[in-house]
């Protein structure tokens, strides 16, 4: 199979990845941006996958194996997971720091999201913590604290206009998810609904919790709606309960990912931003 490798960091020279290219010992080297290269026709295997991912880390360089010839057209919908994937914040931990418990609140995210706790048991008991919570401290998270992540609106923009549809699928909240659905015109968005009574926070979810598996539902849906099978979908996610839907994708990317999601995605954007997508999907 004919391989491409993408080398790509958010201020690196091609001095800095000459070493890079050696070991790759491409037939060419195709300039992608001032930051970013394809090095074609690679000899893939498990030792220079090896030997590249051991050598990228200490430079801040991020790498993709690609087959040749693959781009955007390729794919139908691109499937995004919210809360430290499209944007930066975990949406739950900042509603937390509102009781001032955002330490506690925040060290169940972590254990959920290396997959140690079971994510609808953590969900529960983050979302119990906030009971009685003023339903204002959502609006106050979304316009204080909420930033989409490095190079979202780049990245949202060329896809949108190769024609794709776009999935925001989240374990977090319908408040954050609509909000996010008009600002950036996504096509579906799915989330969990925080149950508000006179004014405040119950402590409960409406319904049915968006677990992984709920999310690779949601995914296989969308592209039955689309008429196209699940491997015409890009997902991104960064933490376990985004695992199931990105393993049913054509093509799944860990963004600023926890180990267990950069070992079995396809792609990892540790350094670079979501728009990193675009060089390694990249027609020319």
């Amino acid at each position: 199979m004919n391989m491409n490798l993408i080398l790509q960091g958010l201020s690196t020279e091609r001095a800095a990845i000459e070493g890079l290219i050696k070991l790759a010992q491409p037939q060419r080297v195709v300039a992608l941006s001032g930051n970013a290269w394809r090095c074609e026709g690679i000899a893939d295997s498990a030792e220079l996958r090896e030997h590249i991912n051991a050598a990228c880390l200490p430079l801040q360089v991020d790498y993709a194996f690609v087959e040749a010839g693959r781009s955007l057209d390729d794919f139908r919908l691109v499937a995004m997971d919210m809360d430290s994937t499209l944007i930066t914040i975990e949406c739950i931990d900042e509603i937390a720091d509102m009781q001032g418990l955002k330490p506690q609140v925040a060290e169940i995210t972590e254990a959920a999201m290396r997959g140690e706790i079971e994510f609808q048991e953590s969900l529960t008991r983050r979302v119990a913590l906030l009971e009685g919570l003023d339903a204002g401290a959502l609006q106050r998270v979304y316009d204080e604290r909420l930033a989409l992540s490095p190079g979202a609106e780049k990245m949202l923009q060329a896809i949108q206009a190769a024609g794709l549809k776009t999935l925001l699928v989240s374990g977090g909240f319908t408040f954050f998810t609509d909000r996010m659905k008009q600002r950036l015109k996504l096509d579906y968005t799915h989330a969990n609904v925080l149950e508000i009574v006179d004014g405040k926070l119950t402590g409960k979810v409406v319904g049915g919790i968006v677990d992984a598996e709920e999310k690779r539902l949601t995914v296989q849906r969308v592209c039955a709606d689309l008429g196209v099978s699940t491997d015409r979908a890009i997902v991104m996610g960064d933490g376990a309960n985004d695992l199931k839907m990105m393993g049913i994708s054509g093509l799944s990317v860990a963004f600023r990912a926890k180990p267990v999601v950069r070992a079995q995605a396809t792609v990892a954007l540790n350094f670079v931003g979501l728009d990193g997508i675009l060089h390694i999907l990249a027609k020319t």
